[in-house]
């Protein structure tokens, strides 16, 4: 990686049903600048000491920490505030300074009430950023649940920064190269992959949604932004090791191709990376 690349992780969440561990392999494989590690029930993603032994020895920084805010780990770090906190002491003890989060659920009481106020203290607090991710309305019988509080689109929000995902701004029927325009400096983390507007979050290659994300891309490289991108491509349809490789690969010379200011695509032939 060159000061003129903008740097590329592979988020763990793209080799589910596949462990951290396996994160960290894939990335040096496929040539990544770094990991995001999403912290699930998995053991090892949950140890800041674990995952600098695996960040040591695959030649792979870690460059953001997902908080586990997501509803299937609702039992991992006990309350949401804990969540928060512990994530936000897990970047700065492997050497990274941004945590992703998503909103609060309206349910989490004082937790969603009080976010924005508390998010600002554990980032002074550990010295790190914690950037609130785009989410998306919820609809059932052609209506909109209301499930996040106070929104489920940051944008307007009293957040210092946030991560945009172009899956979920699929669902919400948001345009992505607009809102990051918008967010100007606030933007501080950005999940690469693409979606539809179908009510599923799909996670998908760029190019095979109806997301702007090459747009978006081009935008970040001609302003001088200075975040991560993280590929977050669900991979789990995929058909073996061969082809989860190909989409991870393919997804990263995308990256490569629209974010390098040199104009240099680090993978011509992704293709080529998986195993024969």
């Amino acid at each position: 990686m060159t000061k003129d690349l903008i740097p590329v992780a592979l988020s763990s969440a793209s080799v589910y049903p596949l462990n951290v561990h396996d994160a960290f392999s894939v990335a040096r494989d496929l040539g990544y600048d770094g990991v995001e590690v999403l912290v699930t029930g998995n053991q090892i993603s949950q140890s800041p000491a674990r995952l600098a032994e695996l960040s040591s020895r695959y030649d792979q920084p870690i460059m953001a920490i997902h908080a586990p805010t997501l509803l299937l780990t609702q039992q991992v770090w006990g309350s949401a505030w804990n969540k928060i906190e512990m994530s936000a002491a897990m970047a700065r003890d492997v050497g990274c300074d941004v945590v992703v989060a998503h909103p609060p659920f309206r349910w989490q009481g004082t937790y969603a009430t009080g976010f924005a106020d508390g998010v600002a203290r554990i980032m002074e607090q550990y010295g790190v950023k914690i950037a609130v991710e785009n989410m998306y309305p919820w609809r059932a019988r052609g209506r909109e649940a209301k499930m996040y509080l106070p929104h489920w689109n940051p944008v307007p929000q009293p957040y210092e920064f946030v991560t945009w995902d172009f899956s979920h701004a699929a669902i919400s029927n948001m345009d992505s190269h607009e809102a990051m325009v918008s967010l100007g400096d606030r933007l501080s983390h950005v999940h690469l992959c693409d979606g539809q507007d179908n009510g599923k979050d799909e996670h998908l290659v760029p190019g095979r949604g109806t997301q702007p994300v090459a747009e978006a891309m081009a935008h970040l490289r001609d302003s001088g932004w200075g975040g991560v991108v993280a590929v977050e491509v669900s991979t789990r349809k995929a058909k073996g090791a061969g082809e989860r490789e190909e989409w991870l690969g393919e997804t990263l010379a995308f990256a490569r191709r629209h974010l390098d200011r040199n104009g240099v695509e680090a993978v011509s032939d992704p293709s080529s990376l998986a195993p024969k």
